[in-house]
């Protein structure tokens, strides 16, 4: 092997460009950084987007709150407007890495696995190092759910809203988009605004709009006591679930209860003039799919038949470690999980010792925060005390 390290990050989004930043305050401690920087960000996420999360909950954490929004903007000199752009919020991760991790490894790493009381790990293109400790920061790509409804039906007729970044391609196209989140109406805005003929299917009765919070927030004491600014679930609860070491002192039940009241699909109220002239039917599921003649015909629980060009499906994620892709068996045998998602403890441990998981795969032990780029101020903090106490 070519180098040891004492702790290997795998991922360079925020989870892991955040994790960078905080290790390398730690004295002695020997740290690598694989991956392309916001790599998921720049190619999973559609051009033109916007941020549904606001400017508090978009920052990215670093030991001494240094590296945040404002001093990237005073660094760039140039105006950040909000809902804050998808190529600007690029920008500053890359700007954040410049300065956490010049000497990031781009190589994406094909294997983890257990070696000699630590782990060994290889590139893409073969090379092998030696790390003491892993941190996963790998983000949510390989998560993507699709309906079974689907299955089969080839990447020109289906796709997930995470698989294209540019909508122009569908220019004249009839779409249909699956889904009633924030992915499911942006991609339906950004595809009306490329010039496709769009609709908007989802099994709830009715659209859900952020509407609520953007009125309390008005009112400046009243936000406060409500709402943390990491901007994760409804008033009162978006307090607990920023608490993470509270949250997990609930009953499961309550917890699982709460995790998914926090994320329930609902958009972002400045959608709602972008989405006046897209049908948007409620209440409907897609019950079959069948490709006709290079187009998908799409029969709806209420008996009605459409023909699309293409179908996105804006149906979220759905965890399960396993699909990364890069874990050892061994690894992934050792590794206690709860319906795809690591049981972590203290720190984002892992069953597995010195193995730690950082974003969506720790909402499940940590809470909801995990899944947003605010959580990296609970997540990576405890991550790193963890470490410093064991270096």
């Amino acid at each position: 092997m070519k180098s040891n390290f004492d702790v290997a990050i795998v991922g360079a989004g925020p989870y892991g460009l955040s994790t960078a930043a905080h290790l390398r305050k730690i004295p002695g401690l020997n740290t690598r950084v694989f991956g392309e920087t916001m790599s998921f960000w720049e190619r999973h996420m559609p051009a033109g987007m916007l941020l549904r999360s606001p400017w508090s909950a978009s920052h990215i954490a670093d030991p001494k709150d240094e590296l945040t929004l404002d001093a990237y903007v005073a660094a760039r000199g140039n105006h950040l407007p909000t809902p804050i752009p998808l190529e600007r919020f690029v920008d500053y991760g890359r700007w954040f890495q410049q300065k956490v991790a010049p000497d990031l490894d781009p190589r994406r790493i094909r294997m983890i696995e257990e070696s000699n009381g630590g782990f060994k790990l290889t590139t893409a293109d073969g090379e092998e190092f030696a790390a003491r400790r892993v941190v996963v920061a790998c983000g949510i790509a390989p998560f993507a759910r699709r309906p079974a409804k689907f299955e089969g039906l080839p990447p020109s007729l289906v796709s997930h809203a995470v698989d294209r970044s540019d909508l122009s391609v569908f220019d004249g196209k009839r779409v249909l988009v699956v889904g009633g989140g924030q992915s499911a109406l942006e991609s339906g805005a950004l595809l009306h605004e490329a010039g496709a003929n769009v609709e908007i299917v989802m099994r709830k009765p009715e659209l859900r709009w952020l509407k609520w919070r953007a009125a309390l927030l008005r009112i400046k004491v009243v936000g406060r006591i409500l709402y943390s600014p990491r901007d994760v679930g409804p008033a009162g609860i978006s307090q607990l679930v920023a608490r993470p070491d509270l949250f997990r002192l609930l009953p499961r039940s309550m917890q699982d209860k709460m995790g998914r009241r926090a994320i329930l699909p609902a958009g972002a109220v400045w959608l709602q003039d972008r989405l006046k002239d897209v049908k948007i039917r409620t209440g409907r599921f897609v019950k079959t799919a069948v490709p006709v003649a290079g187009r998908v015909k799409v029969g709806l629980d209420d008996g009605t038949e459409s023909l699309y060009d293409h179908v996105v499906c804006g149906t979220g994620y759905q965890i399960d470690i396993a699909r990364y892709g890069f874990l050892s068996k061994g690894l992934l045998d050792g590794i206690e999980t709860v319906n795809g998602y690591p049981n972590l403890r203290k720190g984002l441990e892992t069953s597995v010792e010195q193995l730690h998981f950082l974003g969506a795969p720790a909402a499940w032990s940590f809470g909801p925060v995990a899944r947003f780029v605010s959580g990296t101020y609970y997540c990576v903090d405890a991550v790193a005390r963890k470490i410093a106490s064991s270096n």
